[in-house]
């Protein structure tokens, strides 16, 4: 357990941090925790901000969670920032990070998983058929270490948001999950971590996303209520765009992510598309 200050402190070890969320709880204090894998932007920090006003205690853990990624090469180009991550997390609210090893997570010989069926098959899930069970289980396990009454997740992650809600109901977890608005750049790009993997270049390149998005709302506010046809015009608009490769353009039910059968209000529009090297996700509610 390192002490940054008498009230902010990174922890290390799983049995430091229940420990520590063990004496919060026989304060009276509630707890809120707002997972992450680091490389903080002002997206988290809005989240960690929420924690802080809603509870007692706001904790970050920051783990780049390797059973989450499909791609080795994309664990190890994954920025590790802690010392800055600390610093911005610190100034937002939070009262502890808990930043444990690879080995801390994972003692050699782990093989329990948590996994879903149906939501987490689709859209994300199609393409990257390990990642859920990547995120399930260990959100299962911060949940267990952490003792968080409420949980932080940001609504740009649309899927895993609505499939970590469902893990929470069906398993009786009782940690309140809590969407947050997506926070944008001026230029409308969702944040994420991975921005800064962009060139300049591609920099530019990424605002077809919040573009298709834009326009794929108004097509559907000018009455277009066929799926085929309003991803056909998303579609049309990232394929102009020479730097983007398409993952999955889906109009989707927002608790199911099955494909809607008539596009009507509360649908989502997400989006998965290549900017390079780089996989950005973004979505929008009609």
């Amino acid at each position: 357990m390192t002490k940054e200050n008498k009230d902010q402190i990174i922890i290390r070890t799983v049995s430091d941090m229940q420990t520590y969320a063990r004496a919060a709880r026989l304060r009276g204090e509630s707890i809120g925790l707002v997972p992450t894998m680091g490389a903080l932007h002002a997206g988290h920090l809005s989240l960690v901000r929420r924690a802080r006003a809603e509870n007692g205690k706001a904790i970050v853990s920051v783990f780049a969670n390797p059973m989450q990624f499909d791609d080795p090469g994309d664990l190890a180009r994954y920025p590790a920032t802690l010392d800055a991550d600390a610093r911005a997390a610190f100034g937002a609210g939070a009262d502890a990070i808990f930043a444990p090893g690879e080995r801390e997570m994972y003692p050699e010989g782990f093989s329990t998983f948590v996994d879903m069926t149906g939501i987490s098959d689709r859209l994300c899930g199609a393409s990257r058929p390990s990642h859920f069970r990547g995120v399930l289980t260990v959100v299962t396990k911060l949940f267990g270490i952490c003792a968080p009454d409420r949980a932080y997740f940001g609504e740009k992650d649309a899927q895993q948001l609505a499939i970590v809600k469902k893990m929470a109901s069906e398993l009786c977890l009782n940690v309140e999950i809590i969407g947050c608005p997506t926070v944008r750049e001026a230029d409308g790009l969702a944040m994420s971590s991975r921005n800064a993997r962009l060139g300049a270049d591609e920099r530019i390149s990424a605002r077809c996303l919040f573009r298709a998005l834009n326009e794929g709302k108004a097509i559907f506010e000018s009455g277009e209520a066929d799926p085929g046809v309003l991803a056909s015009h998303i579609r049309s608009i990232l394929e102009a765009e020479p730097r983007a490769r398409i993952d999955y353009v889906g109009i989707v039910d927002p608790l199911t992510f099955e494909t809607a059968p008539s596009v009507r209000a509360g649908n989502l529009i997400a989006l998965a598309v290549y900017i390079g090297d780089t996989r950005l996700v973004d979505n929008t509610k009609l």
